[in-house]
């Protein structure tokens, strides 16, 4: 049997709590079983919760009160070197209605794992949570870019042609681009007008190409050469 996935839920309005957790647990009846552990509503009871049960992963409300005042991205900075009781590092994935660059930047630099509105529906979301508690980076489409500040690029900087990158066709370039931005794969073929087989491919494609084993491990390749 699938061990559950352990799941501390961060956020000052204990109502969404709620809502999540009973979202979450009827999208998960049919696959990934999830263990809620604990929750909070301001930095200082997330810290205390989240040092003492040690989840797999918390989803984490970008404004909350206490704290010095940056709200998740404090609680983020305060967990950093808190392992879940499976020995791994404890994942952070925000969630919140708020899509602007601050906001992103500020948590992700915190060292939260990715970052995905309210918007999102309940599959997607436990979906996000499990690819967060494996290791994976993963934002709301169109997100992704604004972490690029994070990492120095500035704006409208073209990366250098490397050979790596010239092993890619460029429809395999867009596709690339797109799955680092934190696209799934039926997004991509909507924007691409092609197929999600057609998507499929090419990502197997550019993960051998570029001896690639995962979309995090392409999401750093591409943030290293500001390709996004």
């Amino acid at each position: 049997m699938t061990a559950p996935l352990r799941v501390v839920i961060v956020d000052d309005h204990r109502m969404f709590r709620a809502g999540v957790r009973a979202e979450l647990l009827e999208a998960a009846s049919a696959g990934t079983p999830v263990e809620f552990v604990g929750e909070a509503g301001s930095v200082e009871e997330a810290v205390e919760v989240i040092t003492r049960e040690r989840p797999d992963v918390v989803l984490l409300d970008v404004h909350l009160p206490g704290g010095d005042g940056r709200g998740g991205a404090d609680v983020a900075r305060a967990c950093a070197g808190v392992d879940s009781n499976a020995g791994e590092p404890v994942r952070m994935l925000a969630l919140s209605v708020s899509d602007a660059a601050e906001d992103v930047v500020a948590v992700i630099r915190a060292g939260a794992r990715g970052y995905v509105t309210k918007t999102i529906s309940p599959d997607d979301l436990l979906r996000a949570l499990e690819r967060v508690a494996a290791g994976d980076a993963v934002f709301s489409p169109r997100l992704a870019g604004f972490v690029l500040d994070a990492f120095g690029a500035a704006a409208g900087e073209v990366a250098e042609v490397d050979e790596e990158l010239d092993k890619l066709s460029a429809r395999e370039r867009e596709v690339m681009r797109l799955i680092a931005r934190g696209y799934q794969y039926k997004e991509v073929a909507k924007e691409l007008f092609i197929s999600v087989k057609t998507v499929e491919t090419h990502v197997s494609n550019v993960l051998r190409k570029l001896q690639l084993s995962n979309r995090h491990e392409l999401t750093s390749w591409a943030m290293a050469r500001r390709l996004l």
